[in-house]
């Protein structure tokens, strides 16, 4: 079996305090697609983000991670149900879930192990929804200073895996019928430090400091005051949902 890729446990708590919100707009329109909204199983939670989201249309959701220390900062809620479990084995019985839903996780997955997992806890006719976002949009200078932190700075300690995000995961090949996806936008108001924690929260940065022996979110601070002056001021940050959705096999 492969090995857990932990690339977050060390930084859970920043991970769940600076991540983006995702709108809730999202979340109905997800549970319009299920075929019932008995039960939700969101894999990857995290810090249990998205399974907050779904537990408002659902009248259970189960939760899980492989990382004890996301599961540990996760919100409670009498509607969700979280466990420390690799996706690719879930707990759950065999055609028991509405919605499987994976929230900037999937690339880290054994894929076939995993498509293989949903099409068994999938109820006939459920749907598998996956999304992902990239950079956040704030304003062209800040874009440009992000985007140069992320490909020159911190660019040699993204995975192969972090890469599947920059192209919307068009080398996934997802074994479902495609169902529609309109366009959704996740954001959050950051403050000058809020945008160095969310970069802090980034496991190229985790794996910069490991090698290199230096903080490089430190090292663009003096750019990134000049562009950003007053350091308690509040900006939208827009992050553009890649959303995937299908039934796994047939309708039939």
């Amino acid at each position: 079996m492969a090995t857990f890729k932990d690339y977050f446990s060390r930084q859970a708590a920043i991970y769940a305090q600076h991540r983006p919100a995702y709108p809730e707009a999202l979340f109905t329109y997800l549970a319009s697609l299920s075929p019932a909204q008995d039960l939700a199983w969101d894999c990857g939670c995290g810090n249990g983000q998205s399974a907050l989201g779904l537990a408002a249309h659902f009248s259970s959701v189960y939760a899980s991670d492989p990382s004890a220390e996301q599961i540990n900062h996760a919100t409670a809620h009498s509607r969700i149900t979280y466990r420390i479990e690799p996706a690719e084995h879930c707990s759950l019985p065999d055609r028991s879930a509405d919605l499987v839903t994976v929230a900037q996780a999937l690339h880290w997955f054994r894929f076939e192990d995993f498509f293989a997992e949903v099409r068994r806890v999938l109820k006939p006719g459920g749907v598998l929804a996956v999304w992902i976002y990239g950079l956040p949009q704030l304003s062209p200078e800040l874009d440009r200073l992000i985007r140069h932190f992320h490909d020159d700075v911190v660019g040699a300690y993204w995975q192969y895996e972090n890469r599947l995000i920059e192209n919307g995961y068009a080398d996934i090949a997802f074994p479902f019928e495609p169902l529609p996806t309109p366009a959704f936008s996740a954001s959050r108001n950051l403050t000058r430090e809020a945008l160095s924690g969310l970069l802090y929260s980034w496991s190229a940065v985790q794996r910069f400091r490991e090698h290199e022996g230096y903080d490089p979110v430190a090292g663009i601070q003096e750019e990134l005051t000049a562009l950003w002056p007053q350091a308690e001021a509040q900006r939208q940050a827009v992050w553009p949902l890649t959303l995937i959705a299908g039934i796994p096999g047939s309708r039939r």
